[in-house]
């Protein structure tokens, strides 16, 4: 059973966590620490911690689970140093975009009877604005919660008996979120994110830039774009700092369907005037109808 649970990272994520799981019930101790304190402090005050901690690595030291609620890279950087002061009556989980580097990253460091278990895991849930003063309860009920697990790991032959039933814990908070669990390949996980994630981020992210660039200087005409153009443009606003990583970490998946999404872009501008035009539409209302 876990009792004792480390947040390291209290911003939108980590926070929101925090709060699910009191939400759902939780009863045990929650300690956050966070590189930014005020963070931390958000994340104290709207109860999703018990309380913040001087030292990150104390702190998942004294815990059961340690989830690391931060960007990719700084996963990479805090695996690294929990492998080295958890053992086997521990569990990591994480929640980052991309899961090819930190799952074999897990592979190497963590998983065996002597040490901690590591679960790699990505909530398919957030919003273009992070904090913890943006967090939510009930952010991940009806999201999808991706594990990219080894299927060899679930055989029990590498994690001791202890980690294995954090590692089922877990798994059993995530379900009381209100969150499906999906369990996908890392390869596959990081292929399909591309398609449905990455890739609707990074085309707000150019038609943001390219309205602001063309009526940047004419404020008042923004308006006249409605709802259409907020939807099109609300993920305009998430923060380089978390896609970054994401960039740097997925880039041939993100390349590949960037690559595709010109094509088809350079297909529909040379049938404005085809039936062609007709059948994109149409299989466009395929896909929101399934």
């Amino acid at each position: 059973m876990i009792e004792r649970i480390a947040i390291l990272g209290t911003g939108l994520l980590g926070t929101s966590v925090g709060l699910a799981l009191r939400a759902a019930g939780f009863r045990g101790s929650i300690v956050g620490w966070d590189k930014d304190p005020a963070q931390a402090q958000i994340a104290l005050a709207f109860g999703a911690l018990d309380s913040v901690a001087a030292e990150a690595l104390q702190a998942a030291h004294a815990s059961q689970l340690t989830l690391l609620a931060v960007p990719v890279y700084a996963t990479l950087d805090w695996m690294e140093q929990l492998a080295c002061v958890l053992g086997s009556d521990h569990l990591v989980t994480d929640v980052g975009s991309t899961k090819a580097q930190i799952s074999t990253a897990a592979a190497r460091l963590f998983n065996r009877v002597d040490r901690a278990a590591f679960l790699p895991g990505h909530p398919m849930a957030g919003k273009e604005l992070g904090g913890a003063a943006n967090a939510d309860a009930e952010m991940f009920r009806g999201a999808v919660w991706l594990f990219t697990d080894d299927p060899g790991w679930d055989q029990g032959w590498q994690r001791s008996p202890h980690s294995a039933a954090l590692v089922e814990g877990w798994r059993e908070w995530v379900t009381a979120f209100g969150a499906k669990i999906l369990d996908l390949d890392p390869a596959r996980h990081d292929e399909m994110v591309a398609w449905v994630s990455h890739l609707p981020q990074f085309v707000a992210t150019a038609l943001s830039a390219l309205l602001e660039e063309q009526i940047g200087e004419a404020p008042d005409l923004k308006g006249i774009g409605g709802r259409g153009l907020r939807e099109m443009t609300r993920l305009g606003a998430s923060p380089y700092s978390m896609w970054r990583d994401i960039a740097y970490t997925n880039t041939v998946a993100i390349e590949s369907a960037l690559h595709a999404l010109e094509q088809r872009l350079a297909h529909i501008r040379e049938n404005l005037r085809t039936p062609a035009l007709r059948d994109e539409f149409e299989q466009a209302n395929r896909f929101r109808r399934g």
